[in-house]
């Protein structure tokens, strides 16, 4: 098999492939796959067999840095159209040249919605399908793969990185990109209509909560509040449904630990972009193909605790890790920080109990709860709301137990009785109920004094 078939195939006829410039469609349930003929498919297939053909082993070196092998490509690339016979315009032979870069180095028909910062979430529905996310809002682009064997080897060249793999026999899989984003891929046989792949986009530059504040997610007074929760050292759970946002509050979180302080984060792939000095990063890992060397969260988590954390914050916790995770929070590892799927307050708690009992420890449900009441301070409820926008819509303090339930009050709820404006946009945000959380007293023993008006009902 030739070094240009390993690579990419491209075929006589193609699809044009999407690139900056152009008009996204708005998403159209059942929309018919588009076909249209590209006019240079066949000067970007001799373009891309030149190339190929002109690096040969060099797209292999593992000594090569990527840095080095984007610029030799790119002049090769040069080169090799200069030298086609076909007549092009300066315009074409940009666009030539961007698209099989793609290729080559990138991921494709992917790449341009990857690098435009505009979008959130670019989403692969087979390969003739693709839509993006902006705004909240989802659009179906005018992009798509030559072929399934074409997605499949994007997929292939995303996992592999990271020496995760996808085949048949595990048709399930999650990844990340060079920059953090996060990626999921099925395939057939579990995927009826072709693969699909998802990719959850995280900026270049990780949000801040000045950032938060502009996007509505919260406003200035729940920031402070909660940057002296993070600083005195109170457990937090953030919760809130697929896409509500909570990983990016969660790393808005992490930034308010001091700079001091020996942080371990634990995820399914990592995410988190934290910049103090003293950060450990784990992740955690499939069998392989013989179903062994499986690390779980939850091996991650107690092994963290022979490591000496100040903190430590897990990514998402949804299986026996939340009873690993609760221990650690009891037993002096305290500023601990996690994310779980719930769509309430009360609900998280509920899922933590389910999640512990998964651990497969016979506990009377008493006793878990009492884990929960004394390891938990706080809950953060995020949504995504109907105008796309992602917000926290309540902060909840865990007060202890009362008989068997556990019993929790609202510190800041969202005012939906504020309407929305003539986008559609929702105008509230987060108020003050007017009650005070029982550990102010706490807070204040360590130097951090909350002014009694950020608690007034009402209060913004």
């Amino acid at each position: 098999m030739s070094l240009y078939d390993r690579l990419e195939t491209v075929r006589r006829t193609q699809s044009p492939v999407g690139h900056p410039g152009q008009v996204d469609a708005p998403l159209r349930p059942h929309a018919p796959a588009r076909a249209s003929v590209d006019p240079f498919a066949t000067v970007k297939a001799a373009v891309h067999q030149t190339l190929l053909e002109s690096l040969g082993p060099q797209l292999y070196d593992p000594n090569l840095e990527q840095a080095d092998l984007d610029q030799r490509v790119r002049q090769t690339l040069q080169v090799v159209i200069d030298g086609q016979q076909t007549p092009l315009s300066a315009a074409d032979r940009t666009r030539i040249a961007q698209e099989v870069s793609d290729e080559i180095l990138g991921h494709g028909p992917l790449e341009p919605y990857l690098r435009d910062n505009d979008v959130t979430e670019v989403m692969v529905n087979g390969h003739e399908n693709i839509y993006v996310e902006r705004a909240g809002r989802i659009f179906r682009v005018d992009a798509r793969f030559t072929s399934e064997a074409h997605l499949r080897r994007t997929i292939d060249k995303i996992v592999g990185r990271i020496g995760r793999r996808v085949d048949e026999a595990s048709p399930l899989v999650d990844s990340r990109l060079p920059d953090g984003s996060r990626v999921n891929a099925v395939i057939p046989p579990v995927a009826l209509d072709g693969s699909m792949l998802t990719i959850r986009k995280f900026a270049a530059d990780p949000f801040t909560d000045r950032d938060l504040i502009a996007f509505g997610t919260l406003n200035e007074t729940v920031a402070e509040f909660l940057s002296a929760c993070v600083r005195g050292r109170r457990n937090i759970i953030i919760s809130g449904g697929t896409g509500s946002g909570k990983t990016t509050t969660l790393n808005v979180l992490s930034s308010y630990v001091a700079d001091d302080e020996r942080i371990i984060t634990i995820e399914d792939a990592a995410e988190l972009q934290l910049h103090q000095q003293h950060v450990l990063r784990l992740e955690s890992r499939p069998s392989n193909i013989e179903g062994r060397g499986q690390i779980a969260i939850r091996d991650l988590v107690r092994n963290s605790l022979r490591m000496r954390p100040d903190r430590i914050i897990v990514g998402e916790v949804r299986d026996g890790a939340a009873l690993d995770m609760l221990q650690a929070m009891n037993t002096g590892h305290d500023g601990s920080i996690t994310t779980v799927h719930a769509n309430s307050p009360r609900d998280s708690l509920s899922r933590l109990e389910t999640m512990v009992l998964m651990a497969g420890v016979e506990l009377p449900v008493r006793a878990i709860r009492d884990q929960v009441s004394s390891a938990i301070d706080l809950v953060i409820q995020q949504a995504r709301l109907r105008d796309g926008s992602r917000r926290i819509v309540s902060i909840v303090e865990v007060e202890g137990m009362e008989g068997d339930i556990i019993t929790l009050q609202d510190i800041f709820t969202f005012d939906y009785k504020a309407g929305r404006d003539e986008n559609g946009r929702f105008l509230g945000g987060l108020v003050s109920t007017g009650l005070r959380p029982k550990f102010l007293d706490t807070l204040a023993d360590q130097g951090i004094v909350l002014p009694h008006s950020m608690f007034v009902r009402g209060n913004r």
